[in-house]
């Protein structure tokens, strides 16, 4: 199992045990509720009985009704939280790989998005100072590929990782924030059935 599965794994125990402790919470309070309002009907004189009674009936729906409402989105809430823990690790795993590993998705992300011009590729400082020495010469390959053609900047722009591409005045942002942003829904999703079924 690897290290990410551990930590979904273990993420995905904290969130149901945050979901166990939220439901019987939201249960003995509901149960609590509906007792108080069981004495309070007994409480009430002979001629009130059958108007408590019905009182009593009624709010014990409105109360489970509110209880159930707040269950859901307390576990809601909880899948959020986990999901966009999950996220934030696969982020922080992609911006950790080591530098082959990382300059080789790169290059994937390149080739998806590079167009058919000539433009300008632009990299982090960090970036710029640990590209490896032939990745310049695969940028140029593969805009070739595309019938384009790109120079990598060496003046470094401010983001987290990535790229940005510059055609004329237009920018295609590639940076990992983005590509995240961009993904983040179908990322919850898959994480969401992976996680919760």
């Amino acid at each position: 199992m690897s290290g990410l599965d551990k930590m979904k794994a273990r993420i995905l125990e904290e969130a149901q045990g945050t979901a166990q402790e939220i439901i019987d919470k939201a249960k003995a309070d509901a149960d609590a509720a509906v007792q108080a309002a069981r004495e309070s009907a007994e409480a009430e004189a002979a001629k009130l009985m059958e108007r408590a009674k019905r009182n009593a009936a009624d709010y014990g729906v409105r109360v489970d009704s509110s209880m159930d409402m707040q269950r859901k989105q307390a576990i809601l809430a909880a899948k959020q939280e986990v999901i966009s823990g999950v996220l934030k690790a696969a982020y922080d795993a992609v911006m950790n790989l080591d530098d082959e590993k990382y300059f080789e998705m790169l290059e994937k992300l390149l080739e998806k998005n590079v167009l058919p011009e000539a433009g300008e590729i632009r990299f982090s400082a960090k970036d710029l100072g640990r590209m490896p020495a032939g990745f310049p010469d695969k940028i140029k390959n593969i805009a070739a590929s595309k019938g384009g053609s790109l120079t990598v900047s060496e003046k470094p722009e401010k983001m987290d990782g990535g790229f940005l591409l510059v055609y004329g005045g237009i920018e295609e942002n590639c940076t990992i924030s983005a590509v995240f942003a961009s993904k983040r829904e179908e990322l919850s999703d898959q994480v969401n059935r992976l996680l919760f079924g």
